[in-house]
């Protein structure tokens, strides 16, 4: 009897176990499995302030799903946060201490607006007028907001991922305890899995230096994603001042019109650079010195 050898497996079928199952495929060298934070719809956010750096979480969620957080105890031990001065050392170690209305008084003349301009929003306020109320409250509550790892009024800030992950699996009080998804992650996550992406790291650490260095200096990456997240942490931290820095119409959001256009190529971006060159630059900085300093006095550091 004439013995077959036994037949080698075609190269395009996949490779069996010793289960009898295939192989999953070994992911690239340097990549991050992104499954868990897609699936969950939750995603690490790294964010540098001049304190240090620190580690978070973020989701967004339909308004009316999410309960914001309670300012009641925070407010209460620092009454005067929503004016709080924002104390910082300057280049030549001298004390520089910024208030609100310093700040209001530099902007006032840069806050004017054209008449076309106050002509438009206008319209538009007395076109939202006409709509019915239970419309627009059907339109705030779909849209998306954003909510961050917090507790009373606090962002809580982990040093190491290590940490971040034992708080999330201690069952500690957090806002973010209220979404559907988070006993889930409590289960899952691993500190291999806080790797944030590019676009959810924020430098606002560096906003006010580079702010200082002019205007050929100014890095519009670095500018527009620290409104982005500023604008994101004024909602979920419940700062009012912030967010009115940072509303339409404000100083500090025609600068942020502007680098958006000047990163634009064409007639756009020739037109945003012009823009800028008419924004001030002490101007800026002062304003962004006083938003860094009002959510850094809302952070929780944890080790």
């Amino acid at each position: 009897m004439v013995r077959q050898s036994p037949q080698r497996p075609d190269a395009d079928e996949p490779e069996l176990d010793a289960t009898d199952g295939p192989v999953e495929p070994e992911a690239e060298p340097g990549t991050v499995d992104r499954s868990l934070w897609d699936e969950l719809r939750i995603d690490p956010v790294e964010i540098a302030l001049p304190a240090g750096t620190g580690f978070t979480l973020r989701a967004y969620r339909p308004a009316r799903e999410l309960t914001p957080t309670d300012v009641a105890e925070r407010d209460e031990d620092d009454p005067f946060l929503a004016r709080r001065q924002v104390v910082e050392t300057d280049e030549d170690d001298e004390e520089v201490v910024i208030l609100d209305e310093e700040f209001a008084a530099l902007t006032a003349e840069e806050d004017e607006k054209d008449e076309r301009k106050d002509e438009g929003r206008k319209a538009d306020a007395d076109a939202d007028s006409e709509d019915p109320e239970d419309e627009d409250d059907d339109a705030a509550g779909d849209e998306e907001v954003p909510l961050f790892l917090t507790h009373k009024g606090r962002l809580l800030l982990f040093k190491t991922p290590e940490a971040l992950v034992s708080f999330v699996r201690s069952g500690a009080p957090n806002d973010m305890s209220q979404l559907d998804s988070w006993n889930e992650l409590a289960e899952r996550v691993e500190p291999a899995d806080i790797a944030p992406l590019d676009e959810d790291t924020y430098e606002l650490d560096l906003v006010v230096e580079n702010l200082r260095g002019g205007h050929d200096t100014w890095d519009s990456t670095l500018l527009i994603e620290a409104g982005e997240v500023a604008r994101d942490l004024a909602y979920a931290l419940r700062l009012p001042a912030v967010l009115d820095m940072l509303s339409a119409g404000s100083s500090l959001d025609d600068l942020d019109e502007a680098l958006r256009a000047s990163v634009n190529g064409g007639i756009g971006g020739f037109f945003g650079r012009r823009r800028l060159k008419k924004v001030g630059a002490q101007t800026a900085s002062l304003g962004w010195r006083t938003i860094v300093g009002k959510i850094s006095a809302v952070v929780d550091w944890r080790d």
